[in-house]
C-alpha cells in the first residue's frame, strides 16, 4: 500500500514539475524565436542570384533536452497500449527550437541575417531500461551571409 503511494506521489511531483518547466523553456522559445525572427532561414544550398551576399561562415546550435519521469512513465504505457508517443514529441520540438535559436544567435554574433543549406543531425543519447530514451541531441548548422537585395 506504501509503495503504491509513493508511487503516486513521484509521478504527481514528476507530472507538475516537468509541466512546469517545460512551459517555462517554452516561453524562453517563444521570446527568442521574436527577437530573432529577422534572421531567414533557408533550406536551399544555393544563394538566389538577385541576392547580393557578403561573409559567409558556418554556424551551427547543439542542445541535449532530457525527458522527466512522468513522461518517461507514459511512454511506457502507451509502448504497451500502442499508439503515437506523444509525450516523445514534445521533447523533440523543444529540442529542434532551441538549436535553431542556438544557431541563430549564432549568426547574430557574425552579422549575418540569412542562413542557407540548413541540416538537421538528431540523435537518442543516454539510453535507459530497456532502450527508452533518456535524453535527445540535436545539432542543427547551416551557411551564414549578409544578404542585401
Amino acid at each position: 500500500m506504501y509503495d503504491l503511494i509513493l508511487l503516486l506521489v513521484l509521478l504527481s511531483l514528476g507530472y507538475f514539475f516537468g509541466t512546469y518547466l517545460e512551459k517555462k523553456h517554452y516561453k524562453s522559445i517563444l521570446k527568442r524565436e521574436k527577437e530573432l525572427k529577422s534572421i531567414l532561414l533557408f533550406d536551399t544550398k544555393l544563394i538566389p542570384p538577385e541576392l547580393q551576399a557578403s561573409g559567409g561562415q558556418m554556424v551551427v546550435g547543439h542542445v541535449v533536452v532530457s525527458i522527466d519521469y512522468f513522461k518517461r512513465f507514459v511512454a511506457g504505457l502507451r509502448k504497451l497500449l500502442g499508439g503515437r508517443l506523444k509525450t516523445y514529441e514534445s521533447l523533440l520540438d523543444r529540442a529542434r527550437r532551441e538549436a535553431v535559436l542556438r544557431m541563430k544567435a549564432h549568426a547574430q554574433e557574425s552579422d549575418a541575417n540569412m542562413i542557407f543549406n540548413i541540416k538537421f543531425e538528431t540523435a537518442s543519447i543516454s539510453k535507459g531500461a530497456r532502450d527508452t530514451i533518456g535524453s535527445v541531441e540535436v545539432y542543427v548548422y547551416g551557411s551564414a551571409v549578409k544578404a542585401t537585395q
